[in-house]
């Protein structure tokens, strides 16, 4: 054999790729700010559709206030006290961070972890699944807040809302944002497929966006139906951002805002616990 073979220096061997390790796919974040990363992923990512994405989530509510407010209020006239179309501008408030939280959580972050695999790429860094869950609740929430805050801001120079009162209803959105978007995590993380989304959004947020006092008040519901209506999150932000922008009194404020924050902690944790067996199959 020729002696030049036993001088070739052997081929080093390409390492194996890494894998997450179980410390990775913890239900909890890491710690208080890793999510930060994913919050600062997702805005530069959307940053760049930022128009557009906008303009989406703007047309459908504008369109009821609108079209619902002086086409449907010259018929109903007054209701509370108040114009329909100021009665219905909080309601679309509630019901836009509703919608553009649930939607962003579903649609964009089943992209994101099962499309295009993002979720596993960032694991692959020290943040934990935790943190990506975590992380990707507050960029729905963001993204709904500036949804509601701009129907807000229309309401208020229009004179549907009040100011400097409506400025108090701002850290409810917020919440409520936090709210439907840890919900519809559970909804991501149970779902096979976009179709899947179908059913939370026809079962769940339209029976929802009708008995939670958006379009019209809770007392005309049945008692029982109104008692049942207590259970959902739309109707405590509603019940706290209308009296803010009308200028009201909020009764029962307390447990308006422990209602959202269970719908923000409970659902969290089970979204946390399900995207973790499901990643780990």
């Amino acid at each position: 054999m020729d002696a030049r073979t036993y001088d070739r220096p052997e081929r080093p061997e390409r390492p194996e790729r890494s894998e997450p390790t179980r410390e990775r796919y913890a239900a909890l974040p890491a710690n208080a700010v890793n999510w930060i990363a994913v919050w600062r992923r997702n805005y530069l990512v959307w940053r760049k559709l930022a128009l557009a994405s906008m303009f989406g989530n703007l047309a459908d509510p504008m369109i009821y206030l609108f079209g619902l407010g002086f086409g449907l209020g010259l018929m109903v006239g007054h209701v509370d006290g108040v114009s329909y179309i100021s009665f219905l501008a909080a309601g679309t408030v509630a019901s836009s961070v509703m919608m553009s939280a649930s939607f962003e959580s579903m649609y964009s972050g089943f992209s994101r972890m099962h499309v295009q695999r993002t979720w596993e790429a960032i694991m692959h860094t020290p943040l934990t699944l935790g943190d990506i869950v975590l992380g990707e609740i507050v960029w729905a929430a963001s993204k709904s807040v500036l949804s509601g805050v701009a129907i807000m801001l229309v309401a208020g120079a229009l004179g549907y809302a009040s100011f400097p009162s409506m400025l108090i209803a701002l850290p409810v959105i917020v919440l409520a944002g936090l709210a439907f978007a840890s919900a519809a995590m559970i909804v991501t993380a149970l779902a096979p497929s976009y179709d899947f989304f179908m059913f939370y959004q026809t079962l769940v947020l339209t029976p929802m966006l009708l008995l939670s006092g958006v379009f019209f008040p809770l007392a005309q519901l049945p008692a029982a139906a109104q008692i049942a209506a207590q259970c959902l999150p739309l109707v405590h932000a509603v019940d706290l951002i209308r009296p803010a922008m009308l200028d009201r009194p909020i009764d029962d404020a307390a447990l308006h805002v422990a209602v959202l924050a269970a719908y923000v902690l409970v659902p969290f944790c089970v979204s946390a616990v399900l995207f973790r067996r499901r990643m780990m199959r």
